[in-house]
């Protein structure tokens, strides 16, 4: 698959706040203030490009609104916000959509990931090759610092989501995200929730609508006097994934509409998957008949089909996975080949079936015409296949990779 075009980097002398860090809080007298003082501090010192800090209070009931004011009048390029309502999501919503930066981002109060990541974080946001940014707490060169309990709660719910969702990305509640704002402005008005599910139902369906979602690996330290209730936002979150879910499965979510803002038509669409598929299909088939020519004398003619048609299932998952689906890096790559394996069963149902019909039919028939009989089932089933592997073994999404680099697949 193509690359989706870039997006315009920003550019290099921009007067007004390039980037637009949100601290959402609700009652955090003690953390506020040292925490916005740090982030401010780290910003100006290590950020090449106006900023601005934007401290987003869901309706605190102690001396978080004060503090909020005082810091925003005591540091250039802070800001603060006040909401009725409580609700992270509800918080980084408001903030974000008032924003006229070009990124846009947040991070939690309690600063438990290390700032260092920032830059690389929005980087390739301001550059314009990716249109999402994340830090990941489960990628390989992160490191975590976190009770046993946040670290098995954690694991479960991104790999729930990988299983029932078929999520690419791998850290969906890590409390440092940023996003392009040309972006956001299309995104928010389809995420409903207004509590902790916001971030996975904005990357949820970012994903499905073929954004480039970067990730990067964090040094995350947890916060003992964290409050979140444990309990009640893993139920707020099942009942979001079971939402997201249904809303995805009855198609209700504006899919293409999104695809085509984002440039993904653009990119050969349809038409251009196909050619990409039939291509790699007809080196497949080719290599097929020959595997099936070379087998047939030895173990006979349905092995024989089995033998080759699940070797050239295996190269054809992977062709197809990099070169027509346009996904790249090991992420993701053992499910779509057992999706592509599940695949393979009905080809070989199908075309099993059809030289059973022919032997059935004509007991004597040639070689010639058997060759002729599966490679007929096989074009059959190759649009199956294309069908299968377009909305289900590689649904319509397009993630960068996990990593430094700011490279899209």
């Amino acid at each position: 698959m193509d690359r989706l075009p870039l997006r315009t980097p920003v550019p290099a002398h921009h007067r007004e706040p390039v980037l637009d860090v949100v601290v959402p809080v609700f009652n955090e007298e003690r953390d506020l203030e040292p925490s916005v003082r740090r982030l401010h501090a780290h910003l100006r010192e290590t950020f090449p490009y106006p900023f601005r800090i934007t401290v987003a209070d869901n309706a605190s009931t102690d001396k978080t609104p004060r503090i909020a004011a005082r810091l925003a009048a005591e540091l250039p390029g802070t800001q603060w916000l006040r909401l009725a309502e409580k609700g992270r999501g509800r918080a980084l919503h408001a903030a974000w959509s008032r924003s006229a930066a070009p990124v846009l981002a947040y991070v939690d109060v309690d600063l438990s990931t290390d700032l260092t990541a920032l830059l690389p974080l929005v980087a390739p946001l301001i550059s314009g090759h990716s249109d999402i940014a994340i830090g990941t707490r489960l990628a390989r060169g992160s490191r975590v610092v976190r009770g046993p309990k946040r670290e098995v709660i954690s694991r479960c719910y991104n790999a729930l989501l990988r299983s029932t969702l078929a999520v690419g990305f791998s850290d969906a509640q890590c409390g440092f995200k940023a996003v392009r704002r040309d972006v956001a402005e299309r995104l928010l008005p389809l995420v409903k929730d207004s509590g902790w599910f916001f971030d996975t139902e904005l990357l949820v369906i970012a994903e499905r609508a073929g954004l480039r979602i970067h990730e990067v690996p964090v040094d995350w330290v947890d916060d003992p006097d964290s409050r979140v209730d444990i309990l009640s936002t893993a139920l707020a979150d099942l009942r979001g994934m079971a939402r997201i879910g249904r809303a995805l499965a009855r198609g209700t979510l504006p899919m293409a509409r999104l695809r085509r803002s984002a440039g993904g038509e653009s990119r050969g669409g349809l038409a251009g998957q196909l050619l990409r598929f039939a291509a790699v299909g007809a080196v497949s088939t080719v290599g097929y008949v020959l595997l099936y020519a070379t087998l047939r004398p030895a173990v006979g003619p349905q092995a024989a089909n089995a033998l080759a048609l699940l070797a050239c299932a295996v190269a054809n998952t992977a062709a197809n996975r990099r070169l027509t689906f346009g996904l790249r890096g090991r992420g993701g790559a053992m499910r779509h080949q057992a999706k592509g394996l599940l695949v393979f069963v009905v080809g070989l149902a199908l075309t099993s079936g059809s030289l059973a019909t022919l032997h059935h039919v004509a007991p004597g028939a040639a070689r010639p015409t058997e060759v002729a009989v599966l490679v007929a089932a096989n074009l059959a089933a190759t649009l199956l296949r294309f069908l299968l592997f377009r909305a289900w073994v590689f649904p319509a999404r397009r993630t960068g990779r996990r990593g430094t680099g700011p490279t899209a697949s």
